[in-house]
């Protein structure tokens, strides 16, 4: 003998006719609606004359113990007397999406199972086709940031992703990060171009751009100068501070590569083989060595003095950066540096030195807030990740709905 239970359907303005349990074990929950009228769909009025009822549909609610359940349900038509040719319109219901065939609810519930998933994984554990869990990302989530979500904006930062390697094909992607810490992806924008970019910020509602406090990116004029052109004078903008490193982290091992190949073609090869692992070494701190590796440079300098001029010129060029200073105390600092790299003929900063001249002011814009990219690096690592999970996205509206839900799903969904 089978054993029952009741539950409650949870949805308001619907009464249950009957429930049925298929040959293949669906659950079958035969409804109708409670509510009555409806809007014209032509001039927008109440209308409450029933005329007809629309084709039986099934619509897929919250699984209920395990079981595939199905609410089915034929929506009634109204009909307006004050439109000419008295047009008919169904009924719309507040727990279920014209078009759709599943109740709100459920189309909440597969998004909640999508956050760090993958669609075709969703749909084999839900046991519906992969174009409707597609048709559900795209109905609930849209295809562009939601501007009401968002009271401010005070931080953004603006950075480039590959999409497809070896093609040269990018999508920027534009972050924003709240006062908390919390980060928003905000746009994947098309390609990386000024124009497009700067079409973008001028899209963000005034009340929002207004808010902006710090524009974060790399050196790239594309990001940066789009950025001054939309924001003015009135927000900081700044370059990163790990792609300024680089830049002069870039000298240092260029100068190793040099000296290498040198002492590589005039040293004996047990003398060669000390020099292991110096690359590693010279990407250090003098203070973070330990006694070997210490012992390992300092035996690489004693045959390449101008390495070590490279190397500790670009250790107190972080010193810099690491010191508390104003904006104007960084600036003379880093002339006081350019000018001993000039003066003592330090070998590898000719490109470095101009790019800081050039570049000085978004330079030393970090020492204001000490802003960095470091959360939109973050952002480009978890693209990567669903990139690898998802075995390729191309699509700019998807990697934004990943993005937009991955970071903030189940805060969205509390």
């Amino acid at each position: 003998m089978t054993e029952y239970v009741a539950i409650p359907l949870d949805i308001e303005g619907v009464k249950v006719d009957a429930v049925r349990v298929t040959d293949g074990d669906e659950i079958h929950i035969h409804v109708h609606s409670t509510v009555e009228g409806a809007v014209c769909h032509r001039c927008g009025r109440d209308i409450k004359e029933a005329y007809d009822y629309g084709r039986e549909i099934r619509l897929r609610p919250l699984p209920i113990l395990d079981r595939p359940p199905f609410i089915v349900i034929r929506p009634r038509w109204y009909i307006c007397r004050v439109c000419g040719g008295h047009p008919t319109t169904t009924q719309r219901l507040a727990w279920h999406e014209p078009r759709s065939s599943t109740t709100r609810a459920y189309a909440e519930h597969v998004l909640k199972q999508w956050v760090n998933s993958t669609i075709y994984d969703v749909s084999q554990k839900e046991k519906i086709g992969y174009d409707t869990v597609a048709a559900i990302v795209d109905n609930e989530m849209g295809q562009a940031v939601d501007w009401q979500a968002f009271n401010e904006l005070p931080t953004l930062g603006i950075d480039e992703v590959s999409i497809q390697k070896g093609r040269r094909d990018f999508a920027t992607i534009v972050t924003a990060r709240g006062r908390e810490g919390e980060n928003r992806v905000i746009g994947v924008l098309e390609n990386r171009e000024k124009a497009t970019v700067k079409a973008f910020l001028l899209s963000i509602p005034k009340h929002l751009r207004d808010s902006v406090q710090d524009v974060c990116s790399d050196l790239y004029e594309g990001y940066t100068e789009a950025a001054r052109e939309v924001f003015g004078a009135d927000v900081t903008i700044t370059a990163d501070r790990f792609h300024v490193a680089k830049l002069y982290r870039a000298a240092v091992d260029g100068e190793r590569k040099k000296e290498m190949r040198r002492l590589r073609n005039t040293l004996p090869k047990e003398e060669y083989a000390k020099f292991k692992g110096a690359m590693w070494l010279l990407r250090k701190q003098p203070e973070e060595l330990d006694g070997l590796e210490k012992e390992t440079l300092c035996h690489l300098f004693v045959h390449s003095p101008g390495l070590l001029m490279t190397y500790l010129y670009a250790c107190a060029l972080t010193g810099i950066f690491d010191r508390p200073l104003s904006k104007a105390e960084a600036e003379e600092s880093l002339r006081a540096w350019m000018d001993s790299v000039q003066t003592q003929g330090v070998a590898g900063f000719d490109t470095f030195l101009n790019t800081l001249d050039e570049k000085m002011d978004i330079m030393t814009n970090y020492f204001v807030r000490r802003k960095t990219c470091g959360f939109v690096e973050g952002i480009n690592h978890k693209i990567r990740v669903i990139m690898a999970r998802c075995y390729g996205l191309f699509s700019r509206v998807h990697i934004f709905q990943r993005l937009t839900l991955d970071l903030g799903g189940y805060e969205q969904f509390a």
